[in-house]
């Protein structure tokens, strides 16, 4: 039979265990806040503003979005419906990974383990690596989740009705505020985070570009092929992820994060061989105190 004395070293036990994960979820969290400090402190180096060819091209898109919405929207719609049915079914296949989520779940575990390994006893040399890691991952989810965040919410605002909504297709629907699905459809969501993660992503990695934006044209197709989207939408998503990732990436530069300032370019990033390093350092070590 077990007495009072039994129990109590495994109760003991119990709340040194708790004790330990409560301090390393702690230490964890404080991570993480410090990388979102980081991120919110002063700007170290001053970028240079946009040039007049950046901000005319971002005017020649917004006439060609108006343009497609008088003459191409209706018509592409039209031709979208007469397309095979397999077709329309491997297009609604595909679309699925334009979803933010695909990026932003994996990125978000990431910056956990970092974090997470950053409670660690490791060298100073480890753990400004991690901290480099860090700041990458950062650049990445928030230079894809804020322009997806800002469309999901400004298409509810302007409320465009989305491809026969109604009896017929009218591209000039649109019921402003309403904050429904059906007229939520410009800037297309999708559009704007595979524009967003092509230039993201290609930014850190240019060799990965060409791949990227083929990723994030395929996806865009998708949303016309399926007519959930006009091709106005489709293009006002993509500005949205454009303009958005490269002004993440400017925030960045100008606090000597991940990119350099004077030519945007992203820092070199560490070699196969240190970071296999760093990862048998991480397993070796023992957790901080």
């Amino acid at each position: 039979m077990a007495t009072s004395n039994d129990t109590a070293p495994q109760t003991v036990q119990s709340a040194s265990g708790l004790a330990v994960l409560w301090g390393f979820v702690a230490r964890t969290a404080g991570n993480l806040l410090r990388f979102l400090v980081t991120l919110g402190r002063a700007p170290r180096m001053r970028i240079a503003p946009w040039g007049a060819g950046a901000c005319a091209g971002v005017l020649a898109t917004v006439v060609v979005i108006v343009a497609f919405m008088l003459l191409v929207d209706a018509p592409v719609i039209a031709w979208a419906l007469r397309l095979p049915l397999w077709l329309r079914d491997v297009a609604d296949e595909i679309t699925d990974f334009g979803r933010s989520g695909w990026f932003l779940y994996p990125l978000g575990v990431v910056l956990i383990v970092l974090a997470a390994a950053m409670t660690l006893s490791l060298s100073p040399l480890a753990h400004r690596l991690l901290a480099f890691l860090a700041a990458r991952a950062g650049f990445l989810f928030v230079a894809i989740g804020l322009p997806s965040l800002f469309a999901t919410v400004i298409k509810r605002l302007i409320g465009r009705a989305r491809p026969f909504v109604g009896p017929h297709d009218d591209p000039f629907g649109y019921m402003p505020f309403i904050w429904r699905p059906e007229y939520a459809s410009m800037p297309s969501g999708h559009a704007t985070t595979a524009a967003a993660a092509a230039i993201a992503v290609g930014a850190i990695w240019p060799r990965l570009r060409a791949v990227m934006w083929i990723y994030a044209l395929v996806i865009m197709m998708t949303r016309v092929v399926i007519s959930v989207h006009h091709p106005s939408d489709v293009l006002a998503g993509a500005l949205v992820g454009v303009v958005g990732a490269l002004l993440v990436r400017r925030w960045y530069a100008a606090r000597r994060l991940v990119f350099f300032a004077d030519d945007l370019r992203a820092f070199p990033g560490p070699s196969r061989s240190r970071l296999t390093a760093l990862v048998r350092s991480i397993f070796a070590a023992p957790a901080a105190p």
